[in-house]
């Protein structure tokens, strides 16, 4: 997306609207804490391509229904995806708050005693409720003088938390998913359900037949310049590994240049149909340079195209990736086998946090006893329970999430414009790429193969369908972990050892589900998962409530939990049972099911 295609975030002021004396003593504070608000959404926030996050503040405090509308005129000009009211007073709360049902809303009440800000803020959420338009609630745990105007800890986070999630949803909103291909090996993710992208998310489906790069592929549609940049890259940047095939089913050396070739063009066709390329138009390819406006894509691969040309894992991953040979950009989002379901998931973790994602196969439990059997040492590891889950995917995942990024000198995933030349290195030089298994992919094609370095807390979360009560999201906050190198390989070679693998600790609570690794597998909801970096949890919960997606098991703490307020009408004794509830009363944010 450009920049100037970006949603804003708009910031309404509401007044106490008595004139005499009342409202005129309190313009300049209101107006005050707007713009305090404004400073630092845009000092904190940013946007996917790195730019900061734009605020649009109402022309007058509002203090009745007619500046109420004179605002919603103005951020119907100006692109506002996320309505944000702050007050410090009193105000009549039916008459100034936000009627528009489709914009992620909350309400910041300045709690102080002087002027009643926190009692409007529980009027006009119990107007909110009874019309059936949930908004989120932020109110101060201490009382502030009426002069004070420094935003407190606990507000602050809440305000950052809903307008990182408020433009996520505003960011989905009218854009598309591009379906390359249908349905891959019978899996239920690949079956992709226009309706949930529709009316839970704002998005459509568009989608190609995979004869699509066929004939791109033959015609030469694509920029033959960057091609051979790319191309070149890769020869100087991807160093090539074992061999693994047997001797009967070992590809030629021509063979396997051959399919580097078709790989890299295959990255830029895929990219060039979810964005375009002004390059095509260029080429006398008007439509084709157009795109398919889509924010993520997946790609079918197995076993229509894979039986007969090169696998996606190339363009797969390195689409995924926060760097390539035009240096580092914010990744694409591209889901392995058109697992249309995790790529929602890796489009939620994108856009929460600004990272790439780790595609993944939930692979399989090993539990400590297991992993002593299998390679004769016993794990004796602060961050591990019972045991750990294995994340390996016969497509790619992100090179970011080799873990050779660094924060406060611990591994991490960071938005592309934090990571230095150093860190793209690292992550090259840890990656190594093989040719494919022959049996899989009878096509060809290279898949990446690294290890992910321990210690980086990481989230991890599944989107799932339920015939009947629709999407359900799982969520899963651990570590990656570190196995020494040779506990490692007796684990990796029991599988195929050129995927790319992520040792991963679910927290556990004693709880439920998390009272062991062994149950967050088992009660797991597909094959795949994604992966992000950081403990975000929290933000998913959020995220989820606004798009009206319930969460059926999770680990995160009940004080990190921030739902609208109309949460809590619905139950606050079983929160898993009230968010279930309070979704399927509102129904998805778009419309009917």
């Amino acid at each position: 997306m450009k920049t100037s295609a970006f949603p804003t975030i708009g910031i309404r002021p509401t007044i106490d609207g008595r004139l005499g004396g009342v409202r005129e003593s309190l313009e300049e504070r209101t107006m005050r804490q707007a713009e305090l608000v404004a400073d630092l959404l845009s000092s904190e926030l940013r946007y996917p391509d790195g730019s900061p996050v734009q605020c649009v503040i109402a022309d007058t405090c509002i203090g009745g229904v007619a500046e109420a509308a004179a605002c919603a005129d103005k951020f119907a000009t100006h692109r506002v995806g996320v309505s944000l009211t702050v007050t410090p007073c009193w105000c009549y709360g039916s008459e100034t708050m936000d009627m528009d049902p489709l914009t992620p809303k909350a309400v910041w009440g300045f709690n102080g005693t002087e002027r009643p800000g926190a009692v409007y803020l529980a009027a006009v959420l119990a107007g909110h409720t009874q019309k059936g338009i949930p908004a989120f609630g932020i109110y101060g745990r201490d009382v502030q003088a009426a002069d004070d105007t420094e935003i407190p800890a606990d507000v602050r986070e809440k305000l950052l938390n809903f307008a990182r999630c408020g433009l996520a949803v505003a960011l989905m909103r009218g854009q598309s998913y591009l379906s390359m291909g249908g349905t891959s090996m019978g899996i239920a993710g690949s079956v992709v359900d226009q309706r949930f992208w529709e009316k839970w998310l704002g998005m459509r489906v568009e989608a190609i037949d995979m004869t699509e790069f066929v004939g791109r592929l033959q015609k030469g549609w694509f920029d033959s310049e960057e091609y051979e940049k790319a191309l070149a890259w890769v020869k100087a940047n991807c160093p090539e590994g074992k061999d693994y095939n047997s001797p009967e089913t070992t590809r030629s050396r021509e063979t396997l240049d051959a399919e580097w070739e078709t790989s890299v063009k295959m990255a830029l066709i895929a990219r060039d149909l979810m964005v375009g390329n002004p390059k095509l138009a260029e080429m006398g390819l008007g439509e084709q340079a157009q795109g398919h406006n889509a924010i993520a894509a997946g790609f079918q691969g197995q076993r229509q195209w894979t039986d007969h040309f090169p696998n996606g894992d190339f363009m797969e991953a390195i689409l995924s990736t926060s760097f390539d040979w035009n240096g580092k950009r914010a990744p694409y989002i591209v889901a392995t086998e058109n697992d249309a379901l995790n790529g929602a998931g890796m489009l939620f973790g994108h856009l929460l946090s600004h990272t790439a994602q780790i595609f993944a196969d939930l692979r399989t439990y090993w539990s400590t006893e297991a992993i002593e059997s299998a390679s004769g040492k016993k794990i004796d590891h602060p961050l591990v329970g019972d045991g750990i889950l294995h994340l390996i995917n016969s497509g790619p995942a992100a090179l970011d999430g080799t873990g050779e990024q660094e924060i406060d000198g611990k591994p991490a995933m960071k938005p592309f414009w934090d990571i230095t030349d150093e860190e793209v290195e690292k992550c090259l030089k840890a990656t190594s790429w093989h040719p494919s298994i022959t049996e899989y992919f009878p096509g060809g094609g290279w898949s990446t193969r690294y290890k992910t370095r321990g210690g980086m807390p990481a989230t991890m979360i599944r989107l799932n369908l339920v015939d009947g009560l629709g999407p359900a999201l799982q969520i899963a906050e651990g570590h990656t972990i570190d196995l020494p190198e040779d506990v490692h390989d007796a684990l990796d070679q029991r599988t195929n050892p050129t995927w790319p693998t992520t040792w991963f600790a679910p927290i556990l609570t004693g709880e439920g589900v998390f009272k062991s690794a062994y149950e967050v597998m088992n009660k797991w909801g597909a094959n795949h998962c994604v992966m992000s970096h950081g403990h975000i949890g929290h933000l998913y919960l959020t995220l989820a409530s606004m798009l009206r997606i319930p969460v059926y098991m999770h680990n995160v703490s009940e004080e990190r939990i921030f739902r609208p307020s109309a949460w809590n009408a619905f139950g606050t004794a079983d929160l898993e049972g009230a968010d279930f509830r309070a979704c399927t009363n509102y129904g998805p944010i778009y419309g009917k099911p």
